[in-house]
């Protein structure tokens, strides 16, 4: 069976298992076949999944599917209602080069700062400018997406917490804390149904039903 390892990644850490920089690795004790579906940047926290599932892998990442992904930013300024407006109804970034207009996203101003684990090294604080928070729910996951978005608007991301994936979040989680989940859970909380994935009668259609059938 497949494993599934849930992580909230700390700031810094890079999203892979090897390299000169802190790594995937000092987090725990990982089994040599499983890795990162998708990636936070360096400089950006919060839920990393990381498995040896290679159907989930490819459906997480196929644009098509467009799965939800929520994000907690920390920006410069507070935003006006009509930049709110603006990432909601998509703003045009620069990807590989090239121009892309975003995808309709949710995107709220929060009145209240979010109950997150403090960063280390914390944000700069300025005194005369001010900050806020946006949450900011996407369904297409291009290179630092997020960061360039609220900068379309004017309002550069100072911090970035990935917060959910449909409903697989990290509430509760301490930073660099790593949960191992049972696949039959993890499907359910991404919403996901295994015979989008597994043809009908392969290994492991069998094998997800057999654990279904066992509790």
């Amino acid at each position: 069976m497949p494993r599934y390892f849930v992580i909230y990644k700390p700031f810094g850490v890079m999203s892979q298992f090897s390299g000169e920089d802190r790594t995937l690795g000092e987090l725990g004790d990982f089994p040599g076949d499983v890795y990162p579906v998708g990636r936070l940047d360096k400089d950006s926290e919060g839920l990393l999944l990381i498995t040896d599932d290679k159907p989930l892998n490819h459906y997480l990442l196929n644009p098509r599917f467009g799965h939800k992904r929520t994000y907690l930013a920390q920006v410069e300024g507070v935003p006006t209602d009509e930049a709110i407006s603006d990432l909601q109804s998509g703003v045009e970034i620069k990807v590989d080069g090239k121009m892309h207009f975003t995808k309709k996203a949710t995107a709220t101003l929060l009145s209240l700062s979010p109950t997150l684990p403090d960063r280390d090294p914390p944000i700069r604080y300025r005194k005369n400018v001010p900050d806020s928070w946006i949450q900011l729910t996407l369904i297409e996951g291009k290179n630092r997406q997020v960061r360039k978005m609220t900068a379309a608007v004017g309002f550069p991301t100072l911090r970035l917490v990935r917060w959910s994936m449909e409903n697989l979040t990290i509430e509760g989680f301490e930073v660099g804390e790593v949960k191992e989940f049972e696949q039959q859970e993890i499907y359910r909380l991404l919403k996901i149904q295994p015979e989008k994935l597994f043809p009908k009668g392969s290994n492991m259609n069998k094998s997800h039903n057999r654990n279904k059938n066992r509790r």
